[in-house]
C-alpha cells in the first residue's frame, strides 16, 4: 500500500525521532561520575604510575578505623574484647577487594606465633649448636675438659647472639593473646603508654586503629562498594566503643563521588527551572507560550551530550555536577539569538567561539578539568546543532520576519542617546585600572590542588580532622626504595639514616609508620647478610610484607600525613627530596603518595594560570574576527575577555578566597561570554539590529543558571556558582562597556551612525543588556 508523500515523510521523522530518542536513553543510562585520583593528575607526570605500583605492591592508602574502647581495661587488656577485635579484623580482611589490614589484634597474634616459633627454633638451634661443637672437637681429638671448653666456647657465642631473645621472652609468659602480661609487653611500654613503633595503632591504652588497605587499581565504584562494607562490618562487631569513625582518602572520595552522583540531576534541575523562570517572565519575545521554546532546545543538546559520554563509557569527573548549570545557561543564548532572527554567520561565529573558549581547556594538565570543557565544547555543538535544527520552529518564537524585529530595531533616537564621550572615558579608565590590579595580583592568589580538599562542606572531611589530631595523621606518604635486594647492610644502613633525619627535622609533620628500620631494629646496628636473612625468616609475613614487597626488590618506609594545606605540603615534599640523602649503589628511592600527587597538581595548575586563559582568549578572538570578517570586533572580543577576567581576579584577590582547578577554569567561561555578548551587541551597530535585550536575557538566565551550584553540598562548587555568576555578568558588562566606547569614540571618525527607521517609540531608551 502506497501512502502519500506527506504522511511518509511524518513517519519517517516519528521512527527517526523514536531511533534518537532511544540511543540517547540509553546513553544516558551509562553516565557515571569518577572522582579517582586519576583525574588530578598532571597529564606527563609519573607521580600517579608511581603510585600505583607502590599500591600493588603494598597495597592501597587505607580506610581507617578508629576504635575508642568503653570498657575499663579498653580494647586490648579485656581478653574478650581484644578477642573481638581480632575477629573483626579477621572479618575485614576477607572481605572482597581488600589487599590486607593493620591492626594491633592482628599484630599480637602473629607476634605471639612469631615468639612462640622463635624460642622453638632457638632452642632447637642451640641444641643443635652444642651437638654439631661436641663432633667438630672429638674429631679434632678434644676430650674431657678440653672437649667442654670448646663446646661451651660454641654455645657461649650462640647465646650471645641470640639468647637474648630468649631470656626477653621469658618474661612475658607464654606468647598468647589470653596473657596480659604479654600483651602489655609488645604493645606498652613501662609506663603503661603505647610504645612508639606501634602508636599508629595503638594511639591510647584504650583505642585502637585498624588500617584496611584496597587492592590496587579498584575503580570508583568498586571503593564505594568496599566503603559501605567496612562499615557494616564494624557496626557488627561486638565491641564496648563509642561510636567508630571511619575515614581515610577512600571513603573521602567515596563520599564526594556519591554526592556528586546524587546532585547532579537535583542541580540540574534547579537550573532547568531558574532558566526557565528568566526565559518565561522576561518578555524577550511577545507570546509567552513561546518563550520556553529555547529550554527545549537546550534540554536535548543537554541530554545528548551526557549521552555520548555513556555510549563511550567515559565516566565523567567532577564536572558533571557543574556541567549542567553552565550548559543549560550557555547552551540557551543561541536558540535565543536565532529566535531573534540574528544572521546565522553571526550565531555561527559567536558559537565558534564558545567551543573553542571551552576546548581551550584541553591545555589544562588536570584530565578532570580537560574532560570538564571538552563536554562543555560538545554541549554547545549539540545544542547549536538542535537549535538548526529546530530552526524554523524556533524562529516562529520571534513573531516577525528574519532580520527585522520590532523589539530589535533602534532609530536615529535611540542612536543619538548614547552617553557623553567624558563619561564613557571615565567608565573606561576605571575599567581598565580594576582589570589590570586583577591581572596585577593573580600570581599572588593561592592554589589548591588538593583531591581531599573537594570534600570540604561533608561531614567526612570532619572525620578526617578528627583523626589528625588523635593519631597525627590521615593520610600516607611512602618512601619506596627499589633494587635486585632490597634487605642488604647497605640499604639498612641507608634507611636508618633517613629516617633519623626525617624525624629529626621534620618530625612534626611525618610521623614513622612502618619502616624498614623499625621492623628490623631488633637485629642490631650493623647486621652482616646472614643475619638479615635469618631475621627476615622470623618475622611474621604479614608484617614482613608491609615493608618488602615484588619478590623483595621493593621496600618500603611510610610516613604519616596530616591532611594539610596543599601548599605546605608541597613544600615539605620539595624539602624531603632536596634532604635525601643519596642511596646505595643499585637502589633507586622515590616519595610517593597522594599528598605527591597533590604537589604535582600544584605545580601544575600553579603554571596553567596564565596558559588557559590567555590561550582561549586569543583563539576565540581570532576564529570569530575570521569567522564574520572583522578585525575590529576580534579585538573588542579580546578586550572584553581581559576586562572580565581582570575584574573576577580582583573578586577572587579582595574576598580571601584561594583558585581551584575549577576556579581557573573560569577564564575559558569569561572568554565565551565575552565573546558571544561582544559579538552579538556589536551586530546592532553593522545591521541596525538591537539585540540588547537578547543579551540581557541570555545573561540572566545564564546567572541564575550558575547560582544553583551555590546550594550543592560540597564548598569548591558553591565557590565556584558564586566565580561563575561573577564572571558572566562581568563578561555582559565588559562586552557593553567595549562596544559603547567603540562606537562613541569612533562614530564622529566614521560619521553618523545609518540605522533604519522603525516603528519603535522615540522615547524608548537604550537598555544596559546586563542583569
Amino acid at each position: 500500500m502506497n501512502l502519500p508523500a506527506a504522511r511518509r515523510a511524518a513517519v519517517t521523522k516519528v521512527i527517526l525521532a523514536a531511533v534518537v530518542a532511544a540511543v540517547v536513553a540509553l546513553g544516558l543510562s551509562r553516565v557515571g561520575v569518577d572522582t579517582g585520583i586519576s583525574s588530578f593528575v598532571p597529564r606527563g607526570d609519573d607521580s600517579y604510575d608511581h603510585l600505583q605500583q607502590r599500591d600493588v605492591d603494598f597495597g592501597a592508602d587505607p580506610i581507617v578505623v578508629m576504635l575508642d574502647g568503653t570498657s575499663q581495661n579498653g580494647l586490648l587488656i579485656d581478653h574478650e574484647q581484644l578477642t573481638e577485635l581480632v575477629a573483626l579484623e579477621g572479618e575485614l580482611s576477607r572481605l572482597p577487594d581488600v589487599a590486607v589490614v593493620y591492626g594491633p589484634g592482628t599484630v599480637l597474634n602473629q607476634t605471639a606465633k612469631s615468639v612462640g616459633n622463635v624460642v622453638l627454633q632457638i632452642s632447637g638451634a642451640r641444641d643443635g649448636v652444642e651437638n654439631t661443637a661436641s663432633i667438630q672437637g672429638k674429631q679434632k681429638g678434644l676430650s674431657g675438659p678440653e672437649l667442654q671448653a670448646y663446646v661451651d666456647k660454641a654455645i657461649a657465642e650462640f647465646d650471645r647472639r641470640y639468647g637474648a631473645l630468649v631470656s626477653e621472652a621469658m618474661p612475658m609468659g607464654v606468647p598468647s593473646l589470653s596473657n596480659r602480661k604479654f600483651v602489655a609487653s609488645v604493645l606498652f611500654d613501662n609506663d603503661g603508654e603505647p610504645r612508639s613503633n606501634w602508636k599508629f595503632l595503638v594511639p591510647s591504652s584504650k583505642s585502637a586503629v585498624l588500617l584496611v588497605r584496597p587492592r590496587a587499581d579498584l575503580d570508583q565504584e568498586g571503593i564505594r562498594t568496599l566503603v559501605d562494607r567496612v562499615k557494616a562490618t564494624v557496626d557488627k562487631a561486638d565491641l564496648q566503643t563509642d561510636p567508630p569513625i571511619i575515614t581515610g582518602v577512600p571513603v573521602v572520595t567515596s563520599a564526594v563521588a556519591s554526592t556528586a552522583t546524587d546532585e547532579a540531576p537535583r542541580l540540574g534541575l534547579v537550573a532547568l527551572v531558574s532558566v526557565g523562570l528568566v526565559l518565561f517572565l522576561v518578555p524577550w519575545t511577545r507570546r509567552r507560550r513561546d518563550r520556553l521554546r529555547p529550554l527545549a532546545v537546550v534540554g536535548l543538546g543537554t541530554a545528548t551530550t551526557l549521552a555520548v559520554f555513556g555510549l563511550l563509557d567515559r565516566p565523567m569527573s567532577l564536572g558533571v555536577v557543574a556541567f549542567l548549570p553552565i550548559v543549560l545557561g550557555i547552551g540557551s543564548d543561541f536558540p535565543i539569538y536565532l529566535a531573534r532572527h540574528t544572521r546565522r554567520r553571526v550565531v555561527l561565529a559567536a558559537a565558534a567561539g564558545a567551543v573553542l573558549g571551552f576546548a581551550s581547556l584541553a591545555i589544562s594538565p588536570l584530565p578532570f578539568v580537560r574532560e570538564f570543557g571538552l563536554a562543555l565544547a560538545l554541549g554547545v555543538v549539540a545544542t547549536l546543532g538542535w537549535a538548526f535544527v529546530l530552526r524554523r520552529w524556533l524562529m516562529g518564537a520571534g513573531g516577525t520576519r528574519p532580520g527585522r524585529s520590532p523589539d530589535d530595531m533602534v532609530g536615529p533616537a535611540q542612536a543619538r542617546r548614547s552617553l557623553p564621550k567624558a563619561v564613557v572615558a571615565a567608565i573606561s579608565l576605571a575599567a581598565v585600572v580594576a582589570a589590570g590590579i586583577g591581572w596585577a595580583v593573580l600570581p599572588t592568589l593561592d592554589v589548591a590542588s588538593d583531591p581531599t580538599e573537594l570534600a570540604e562542606g561533608l561531614p567526612e572531611l570532619a572525620d578526617v580532622e578528627k583523626v589528625d589530631q588523635r593519631i597525627g595523621f590521615s593520610s600516607e606518604i611512602t618512601l619506596v626504595v627499589r633494587g635486585e635486594k632490597v634487605l642488604t647492610p647497605e640499604t639498612l644502613a641507608w634507611a636508618k639514616q633517613v629516617e633519623d633525619k626525617l624525624v629529626t627535622e621534620h618530625g612534626d609533620q611525618l610521623r614513622p609508620l612502618l619502616t624498614l628500620n623499625r621492623l628490623l631494629e631488633f637485629l642490631g646496628e650493623e647486621p652482616t647478610p646472614e643475619e638479615i636473612e635469618a631475621g627476615s625468616t622470623l618475622l611474621p609475613a604479614y608484617l614482613l610484607e608491609a615493608v618488602v614487597g615484588d619478590g623483595g626488590r621493593a621496600g618500603a618506609m611510610t610516613f604519616g600525613v596530616r591532611t594539610d594545606d596543599v601548599a605546605q605540603q608541597h613544600e615539605l615534599i620539595q624539602q624531603v627530596r632536596s634532604e635525601l640523602p643519596a642511596p646505595p649503589p643499585g637502589i633507586e628511592a622515590e616519595w610517593v603518595g597522594l599528598p605527591v600527587v597533590a604537589s604535582s597538581g600544584y605545580d601544575a595548575v600553579s603554571a596553567s594560570r596564565w596558559t588557559i586563559g590567555l590561550g582561549g582568549l586569543a583563539v576565540a578572538a581570532l576564529v570569530v574576527a575570521i569567522g564574520i570578517r572583522s578585525w575590529r570586533t576580534g579585538l573588542m572580543i579580546a578586550g572584553a575577555a581581559l576586562l572580565a577576567s581582570g575584574w573576577v581576579h580582583l573578586g577572587i584577590f579582595l574576598s580571601g578566597t584561594h583558585l581551584t582547578p575549577l576556579t581557573l577554569a573560569v577564564a575559558a567561561l569569561i572568554t565565551v561570554t565575552a565573546c558571544e555578548f561582544t559579538v552579538i551587541l556589536s551586530e546592532r551597530t553593522t545591521s541596525g539590529l538591537h539585540l540588547g535585550r537578547a543579551v540581557s536575557v541570555a545573561a540572566l538566565a545564564a546567572t541564575l543558571g550558575y547560582l544553583t551550584l551555590v546550594v550543592s553540598d560540597l564548598a569548591v562548587l558553591q565557590s565556584f556558582g558564586w566565580v561563575l555568576a561573577f564572571g558572566v555578568s562581568s563578561s555582559c558588562l565588559a562586552a557593553w562597556l567595549v562596544t559603547t566606547s567603540v562606537r562613541t569614540f569612533t562614530a564622529n571618525a566614521q560619521g553618523p551612525e545609518q540605522a533604519p527607521v522603525t516603528e519603535a517609540s522615540s522615547t524608548e531608551r537604550e537598555v544596559v543588556p546586563c542583569p
